[in-house]
């Protein structure tokens, strides 16, 4: 992500995500996916990142998307309006859920089908919490982005909840993962949505989409 961003940037992102959101809908098939007329932005992570969290800090409210503390609550994509220029998806957490095999397989398969097929997608943000850095999972979907030509971001959340030379190991673990996959943007951001961190600037780089 550039840095830093200057003040018109910023601004114009702030503008963006004050506008009003509303809840299209939650797909759960195929054929629930609504029409893919605006530029579409797609947040994925394992269970439990703070995918709801970060959708919430972006959009300045505190339940638009709904947040809980155990994993895999997500069995949906949830799709948000935002001021009919900018379509935000909530994908299903993938890795632990408590959920049977075959509903796992069942929302995990609609969610890659999502990603390799959406025409209007502009973006993945793939979220990865700070504290605990890439695991395999996020290699298979980033992978998959790779092969579907997927631009897509890496966003550490809950960067608050490490410091020093944790940090900085993370974040350079995560660039040195990314130099590996051409559909990566080479820079993770570096988010807190607890904090604040780092929100500013990433709601300023996804406004740059609205007219991409």
């Amino acid at each position: 992500m550039p840095d830093p961003f200057d003040d018109a940037a910023l601004e114009a992102g702030r503008v963006l995500f004050a506008q009003s959101c509303t809840f299209v809908l939650g797909a759960t098939r195929d054929e629930h996916l609504p029409k893919d007329t605006l530029p579409e932005i797609a947040f994925a992570g394992r269970s439990n990142v703070g995918k709801s969290s970060l959708i919430n800090a972006l959009l300045n409210q505190k339940d638009m998307a709904r947040a809980s503390n155990t994993p895999g609550r997500t069995q949906q994509i949830n799709f948000f309006d935002l001021g009919g220029q900018l379509m935000l998806s909530d994908l299903p957490g993938y890795g632990y859920a408590r959920a049977s095999k075959g509903k796992i397989a069942a929302w995990t398969g609609l969610m890659k089908r999502y990603l390799k097929g959406r025409v209007n997608l502009r973006r993945a943000c793939v979220l990865i919490d700070a504290r605990h850095g890439l695991k395999d999972s996020d290699h298979e979907i980033m992978a998959m982005l790779d092969t579907s030509a997927v631009v897509f971001q890496v966003v550490l959340t809950k960067a608050d909840k490490v410091t020093g030379a944790m940090r900085t190991a993370c974040i350079e673990d995560v660039k040195t993962a990314l130099a590996k996959h051409p559909a990566a943007m080479p820079d993770p951001a570096i988010t807190s949505a607890r904090k604040g961190d780092g929100i500013a600037e990433l709601r300023a780089d996804l406004a740059t989409l609205v007219t991409t």
